[in-house]
C-alpha cells in the first residue's frame, strides 16, 4: 500500500459512517453521470476506471463493472462488500497508477482532487492510461472560496470547514482550479460546469449527515459549546427557511488528444 502523502484523505473518526457520506455525494452528480456516460456510450464492452474509488459509492451505482482504485486498503475491502465484488478493485496510488499505457477508455474521479498534494501528475497517470481519444472526468471538486452562507450568523462555520480542509492537507479552492489543470495536462476540453449542491432545499437525513461530517472535522479544533450552538444556529435557520448553504462545485469532461 503506497504512503498517504501522495493523496491524504480525510480523517476517519471512530464510529463515522463515510460510505454515508459518500453516497451522498454520489446523489448530487448522479444525472450528471448519467448524462456524461451516455454521451460518451458506456457499455459492456467498455474498459472504465475510477480513482480514488473510496468505499464503492459510485461504483456501487454503476450498472456496468468499473475498474476502482483507492490508496486506502480499508476502503477497498468495503467497496468489495458494497460492489459484490461485481467491480475489479486496486489498491494503489493515484500518482502512480498500477496499469499499463492505453489501458482505458474512460478514467474518472470524483472529489478527489482536491486531496492530492500533486493533482497535475494524477491528471498525467489518468492520462497515460486512458486510448488516445479516450475520456478523463472530473465529477465533482468543491470551490469554498465562494461558499455562501446564510444567515450571516453562520459565516464562521463554512470558514471553520475550509480550515479544517486545509489542515487535512486538501486544497478547498480546487473547482476554480480544475480547467487550468486539465489544459496544463494537455488534456482536451469537452465541457465543463458547475452542479448543484446547494442546500437550501435539504432534507432533515441530508441535513444530518452534513453535521456529521462537520462535527467530524471540527471536533478536537474547535470548543464542543461552540460547535454546538453553531448546530443550535443552523437549525433554526432551517426552522424559520432562512437557511442557505451552497459551495460551487464544478465538473470537467476532457478526452485525451489522438
Amino acid at each position: 500500500m503506497t504512503s498517504h502523502t501522495s493523496a491524504p484523505l480525510p480523517k476517519r473518526e471512530i464510529g463515522f459512517n463515510w460510505h454515508k457520506r459518500y453516497l451522498q455525494q454520489a446523489n448530487w452528480t448522479q444525472e450528471l453521470r448519467e448524462y456524461i456516460f451516455k454521451e460518451i456510450g458506456l457499455n459492456g464492452s467498455s474498459r472504465a476506471l475510477e480513482v480514488g474509488c473510496g468505499t464503492g459509492a459510485i461504483l456501487s451505482q454503476t450498472k456496468l463493472p468499473v475498474f476502482g482504485l483507492d490508496i486506502e486498503l480499508a476502503s477497498v475491502k468495503e467497496a468489495k462488500i458494497h460492489t459484490q465484488n461485481r467491480s475489479p478493485l486496486t489498491c494503489g496510488d493515484a500518482l502512480s497508477l498500477p496499469y499499463a499505457d492505453d489501458s482505458f477508455e474512460i478514467v474518472f474521479c470524483h472529489f478527489l482532487l482536491l486531496w492530492l498534494q500533486k493533482p497535475q501528475e494524477a491528471l498525467y497517470e489518468m492520462k497515460r492510461v486512458v486510448k488516445p481519444g479516450g475520456h478523463i472526468i472530473a465529477f465533482a471538486e468543491p470551490d469554498y472560496s465562494r461558499r455562501v452562507d446564510e444567515p450571516a450568523t453562520l459565516k464562521n462555520l463554512g470558514e471553520w470547514q475550509i480550515d479544517a480542509l486545509r489542515r487535512q492537507g486538501a486544497n478547498p479552492n480546487m473547482g476554480a482550479e480544475l480547467a487550468e489543470l486539465f489544459y496544463g495536462a494537455g488534456i482536451k476540453i469537452i465541457e465543463t460546469g458547475v452542479i448543484s449542491t446547494s442546500t437550501h432545499e435539504a432534507s432533515f437525513d441530508e441535513r444530518a449527515i452534513e453535521w456529521e461530517t462537520i462535527e467530524a472535522d471540527l471536533t478536537g479544533y474547535i470548543p464542543d459549546a461552540d460547535i454546538q450552538k453553531m448546530k443550535h444556529l443552523d437549525n433554526a435557520a432551517w426552522e424559520q427557511g432562512e437557511r442557505l448553504l451552497y459551495v460551487p462545485t464544478h465538473y470537467l469532461w476532457g478526452k485525451n488528444k489522438v
